[in-house]
């Protein structure tokens, strides 16, 4: 049978087979055909779909979406990679512009040079932050808006070794609840339950105060519906932000 299987193409691509095993569940990317021992086989038009997954998860595309357009009527891959290209053109300026952000902040830091506050700033995007937090407020209401309020206060007198603290804290608790799904842990489980009641103290830190049940339940829920939240959960292990999300449930 010639083609690649799934674990030489997960070699290949970086993606693990589990994930590729959900791509072809949900029709996103089938194999060219199944072999009579049940493996899956892939040929070059696959590898060359599969790519425009990956780039089109890159800049920030749900799986829902990048099925719509891949399998649009027209679509053509020679085009679509040109406006790859042109989108991550725009990308590369922009994180060029946080690196010398972050060399003129280090500078000011660790030597005599001063920096003025605007320019610490160069290269985020506040639209986009602006834009996020007006969604959390209108699925939240006054209360999300509270949260996020207070959430705002309490991070200003933050210093970078805190906000670096909560982004290890955070990767180590997806960790750890990915561990936990691939070796089939109930959520009810003691190794769960332990790693949300870390997920529940990393909420109430980043709000400024405990989070209530309903809240924690809320913000669980959102990493099924939202389709970015779903996108990087599941990006880092299929079926993760279901997991996350009756995982918080079920501590709460």
């Amino acid at each position: 049978m010639s083609g690649h299987t799934v674990k030489q193409v997960a070699r290949l691509s970086g993606v693990s087979v589990r994930t590729l095993h959900h791509y072809d569940d949900i029709g996103l990317l089938k194999p060219a055909c199944v072999g009579a021992n049940g493996y899956r086989y892939y040929g070059r038009e696959e590898l060359l779909r599969l790519q425009q997954i990956l780039f089109h998860r890159e800049l920030g595309f749900s799986l829902e979406e990048i099925g719509r357009t891949l399998d649009a009527k027209g679509f053509d891959r020679v085009d679509a990679l040109r406006a790859h290209r042109v989108r991550l053109e725009a990308k590369a300026r922009r994180y060029r512009q946080l690196m010398r952000t972050i060399d003129e902040t280090l500078a000011a830091l660790e030597g005599d040079e001063t920096m003025a506050e605007k320019a610490m700033y160069r290269g985020f995007d506040p639209e986009k932050q602006a834009g996020f937090e007006k969604e959390l407020v209108e699925k939240g209401g006054a209360e999300m808006q509270g949260h996020i309020d207070h959430a705002k206060a309490g991070m200003a007198g933050w210093k970078q070794s805190d906000f670096d603290a909560m982004q290890a804290e955070a990767e180590a608790i997806e960790a750890g609840m990915a561990k936990a799904l691939v070796g089939g842990l109930p959520v009810d489980s003691s190794a769960v339950t332990a790693l949300m009641r870390r997920q529940h103290a990393w909420i109430g830190k980043s709000w400024n105060r405990p989070a209530p049940a309903a809240a924690f339940t809320g913000l669980g829920q959102m990493y099924v519906d939202d389709p970015r939240f779903r996108e990087r959960y599941d990006g880092r292990q299929a079926g993760l932000a279901e997991y996350m999300a009756a995982g918080m449930k079920s501590f709460a």
